[in-house]
C-alpha cells in the first residue's frame, strides 16, 4: 500500500471514529429521554448480588451496532523481518528501559510473530492492565449493556432507597456535561423519584442507600497507600457519583465514603424537587422486588471502554471488572474481579501470560507477557469477535488523543512522524512503562505490539514511542 493510500486508511479510521461518537450520543440520549419503558433486560438477564442484599442490578440493552474494525482492513504484505528486528533490538537496547523488557510484534490477522525479545516474562502491566479488562467486560457483558442506578420504595411506608448499580461515571449536581460518553445524572434521577413519589402523594420520605452491589476491600490488592490521596483513584463503591471526586474535573480530593456522599447529594437534589428528606441518611438493603420509583442508565458498555480505554479511567476500569465478575457468578470484588476475566479470557483462548489482580492495572501484583497482550489485542480485532473491536477504537492515537495526546508523547525526532498512525494504551506507575497496541505499516499490514518495562530507572516514555514508531514505518 502506497504511503498516500496509509494516510487514507488512518483518515477513514479518524471519520470512522467520530461517526461512532455521535451515534452513541444521540442513542444514548434517546434512551434516557425516553424513559424506563423503551428499555428491555439483557438477553442474560439480571445479575444478584452475591451477598443476596440488593435487588438485581439491571444490565440493559439498546444502542447502535459498533462499526467494523477489524485485521481484514489492513491485509497488505508482511513487513520485512531482518530490517525490523535489527532497529527494534537497537531500540530495545537503550538504558532508559532498564534490565527487564518484554516485545512483541505480530501478524494480527494470522498471529504470527513478527519480532519477539523476552515475549514470555509476566511483566507489571501498569494500565495497560485495562486492555484485559476491557475484552473481558465487552465479551462477558455485551457491547450494548448499559448499567443502571435506581430508587425503590423501601420496607416501611415513605421509605425509598437509593440502589447503586455500580456506575461510577453517574454525574452529580455540580458536574458539567459530558460530550460523550453522556453521563447518566443524579439530577434525572431525582427529578423521576420525585415525580413517582408525588404521584402517590408522597412529599416526606426518609432516605437509606444501598450499595451492596459490590463486596470485599475498597482498595485494591497492590496499592499503594498514596493513590487515593493523590486523587488516581476512589474507593471502589457500587454507589458514586463524579467517580468520588469532591469537585467534578479535579482529581482531588476524592471523597472517603462515596456512597454516602451520593446519597447525601441525591436527597438535596429531592428537596430542591419538592421532596423533603428526613436527615438521618444511613445504609440499607433494599428489599427483592421493591417497586421502582426511578431510574436512570449509563452508556452501553463499548463507549465505557472507550472512554477507560482513551482516558486511562482507574475508577470505570474497577468498576467493569465488578460487573465481569456478577456476570460470571463471583463475588463482585477484587478477588472475584480477577477470577470472572480469567475465566473470561479462557473462553476467548486468550489466557496465556495473563494474571491480574485488579482491573485499572494500579496494582503492582499484575503480571502480564507481552506475547500475552499482543495476542490479547489480536483477538479483539478478529471478525470472530465483532462485540469486542471497541477495544481498538478506544485507544489513544498517537499525538491526537488520551494519553498520546499530552503533548509529550510522539514528538521526538524518531516518533513524531508517525503521529496519527498508531493505536495505542498506554501504562505508567514508579519504575513501570508500558505501551501496547496496533498500527499499520507502511505497506498496509495490521499489526499489533507490546512493549512493557519494569525495572525502568527515570521515564521510558520516549523509548516506547520510538518502538512504536519502527513498527508503523516497517
Amino acid at each position: 500500500m502506497a504511503r498516500h493510500e496509509r494516510w487514507v486508511m488512518v483518515a477513514t479510521l479518524a471519520v470512522l471514529q467520530v461517526l461512532v461518537v455521535v451515534t452513541g450520543v444521540y442513542a444514548v440520549g434517546n434512551d434516557l429521554s425516553l424513559g424506563a419503558l423503551t428499555r428491555q433486560p439483557a438477553p442474560h438477564g439480571p445479575a444478584a448480588s452475591p451477598q443476596g442484599s440488593s435487588p438485581p442490578v439491571p444490565v440493559v440493552t439498546s444502542g447502535p451496532v459498533l462499526a467494523q474494525l477489524s485485521a481484514k482492513s489492513g491485509d497488505g504484505p508482511l513487513p520485512t523481518k531482518g530490517t525490523l528486528t535489527r532497529q527494534l533490538t537497537d531500540a530495545l537496547g537503550d538504558e532508559a528501559l532498564g534490565s527487564r523488557v518484554g516485545a512483541v510484534v505480530l501478524d494480527a490477522a494470522t498471529g504470527q510473530r513478527i519480532f519477539a525479545a523476552n515475549p514470555d516474562a509476566g511483566i507489571v502491566p501498569a494500565s495497560t492492565t485495562k486492555i484485559v479488562t476491557s475484552v473481558a467486560a465487552l465479551a462477558s457483558l455485551g457491547p450494548d449493556a448499559r448499567l443502571s442506578t435506581r430508587v425503590v420504595s423501601g420496607r416501611t411506608a415513605n421509605s425509598i432507597v437509593l440502589v447503586g448499580g455500580g456506575d461510577p461515571l453517574l454525574a452529580g449536581p455540580s458536574a458539567k456535561p459530558a460530550a460523550f460518553p453522556k453521563q447518566a445524572t443524579l439530577a434525572t434521577l431525582a427529578l423521576r423519584t420525585a415525580a413517582s413519589l408525588k404521584a402517590q402523594g408522597i412529599k416526606k420520605v426518609t432516605l437509606a442507600y444501598d450499595a451492596g452491589l459490590f463486596s470485599g476491600p475498597a482498595v485494591g490488592p497492590g496499592w499503594k497507600p498514596g493513590y487515593i490521596p493523590d486523587g488516581n483513584v476512589a474507593p471502589v463503591h457500587a454507589l458514586a457519583i463524579d467517580e468520588g471526586r469532591q469537585h467534578p474535573g479535579h482529581s482531588q480530593p476524592r471523597v472517603s465514603n462515596p456512597s454516602q456522599y451520593a446519597a447525601a447529594a441525591f436527597a438535596k437534589l429531592l428537596g430542591k424537587q419538592g421532596i423533603s428528606v428526613s436527615k438521618s441518611i444511613r445504609p440499607g438493603k433494599a428489599a427483592a422486588g421493591a417497586a421502582e420509583l426511578g431510574k436512570v442508565t449509563s452508556a452501553p458498555v463499548y463507549a465505557l471502554v472507550e472512554h477507560a480505554l482513551t482516558h486511562s479511567d482507574n475508577d470505570l476500569s474497577e468498576a467493569l471488572a465488578r460487573h465481569v465478575a456478577i456476570k460470571e457468578g463471583q463475588p463482585a470484588s477484587f478477588d472475584g474481579g480477577a477470577k470472572a476475566v480469567t475465566a473470561v479470557l479462557k473462553r476467548l483462548g486468550a489466557d496465556k501470560g495473563i494474571q491480574v489482580r485488579d482491573g485499572s492495572g494500579l496494582s503492582t501484583l499484575n503480571r502480564i507477557s507481552a506475547d500475552g497482550l499482543a495476542r490479547l489485542i489480536a483477538v479483539a480485532l478478529s471478525d470472530t469477535h465483532p462485540g469486542l473491536h471497541a477495544v481498538a477504537s478506544g485507544m489513544p492515537i498517537a499525538g491526537f488523543s488520551g494519553t498520546l495526546g499530552n503533548g509529550r508523547r510522539f514528538v521526538g525526532g524518531d516518533s513524531k512522524g508517525q503521529v496519527g498512525l498508531v493505536r495505542a494504551k498506554t501504562g505508567t506507575l514508579n519504575h513501570v512503562n508500558t505501551l501496547a497496541g496496533l498500527a499499520t505499516t507502511k505497506d498496509g499490514r495490521l499489526v499489533t505490539f507490546a512493549f512493557l518495562a519494569d525495572q525502568v530507572p527515570g521515564t521510558a516514555e520516549h523509548v516506547l514511542d520510538r518502538l512504536a514508531a519502527i513498527v508503523a514505518r516497517s
